[in-house]
């Protein structure tokens, strides 16, 4: 597992090996005791799989507030997506600031998302399969989000038209100004 630090300390790309020959490829995208060996002891408890159909919908951004925070560990199961993390944790050097990557079937890569941070993205592929493990239960009462188009934090979401499919929802959310946000950054991690 190739571990490589973002522009964000908590923020990790993990690219799993693949091991491949005529029949296609095998790799193991999470193992707890390989994840240890780098720091990261985390227990997942549920895993989602979601199918977006059209280039350029974006889902988020989207949180669960404490108890109910969750760190996600992303992947592409088919296609090609941007995805997107936000800092959001009170007193971080970080607070706005964002960072994204693209995931796709092809190049493997997973983004290790933790609690504290916005999460979002946008697909670049029609049909594109996101698959994600989170460390907390889903909790709609927990469940929060911030506009994808907020100028404060200006995602740069790479996209090549000016169409986007966006959830009714996802538009009706508030801006980063206007949140009191339910994380704090903890500077003795």
């Amino acid at each position: 597992m190739k571990v490589t630090p973002t522009c964000f300390p908590d923020v990790l790309i993990l690219t799993p090996q693949r091991f491949g020959d005529k029949r296609g490829f095998f790799s193991e995208v999470w193992n707890k005791q390989v994840f240890a060996s780098h720091g990261l002891n985390l227990a997942f408890v549920q895993e989602n799989h979601s199918i977006s159909r059209e280039i350029g919908t974006i889902r988020g951004l989207h949180f669960q507030a404490p108890p109910h925070a969750q760190a996600k560990l992303v992947r592409c199961g088919r296609g090609r997506f941007f995805d997107v993390a936000v800092d959001i944790r009170r007193g971080s050097p970080y607070y706005g600031q964002w960072v994204g990557v693209e995931l796709s079937f092809d190049n493997g890569k997973q983004l290790l998302i933790p609690e504290g941070f916005l999460h979002g993205f946008i697909t670049r592929e029609p049909d594109t399969e996101i698959i994600y493990k989170c460390t907390e239960y889903y909790a709609p009462e927990s469940e929060g989000m911030i506009r994808y188009d907020d100028p404060d934090i200006a995602i740069d979401w790479g996209q090549t038209t000016d169409r986007v499919t966006i959830s009714e929802k996802d538009m009706t959310e508030s801006f980063l100004r206007d949140f009191d946000t339910p994380f704090d950054y903890e500077l003795d991690k």
